[in-house]
């Protein structure tokens, strides 16, 4: 998907499943959800939506991790 879609457009029916399709392919490829809400014009929580709409495995945040000092 190399076109961003307009911003505030509705995306139902088989575009909607396309794009989701799309996205899941490109997300379980390794790119992030803020990388493709910024490659398609769409907020973070539209992609996040569709992901797990797809059927998409999301991936637990990245960083370091706090550890108890006791």
């Amino acid at each position: 998907m190399s076109e961003t879609l307009r911003k505030g457009t509705r995306v139902t029916g088989e575009e909607r499943s396309d794009l989701a399709s799309d996205l899941k392919r490109r997300y379980d490829n390794g790119e992030s959800i803020r990388a493709l809400a910024a490659a398609t014009g769409r907020s973070y929580g539209f992609v996040h939506r569709l992901l797990l709409e797809a059927g998409a495995t999301l991936r637990g945040r990245g960083g370091a991790t706090r550890r108890n000092r006791g």
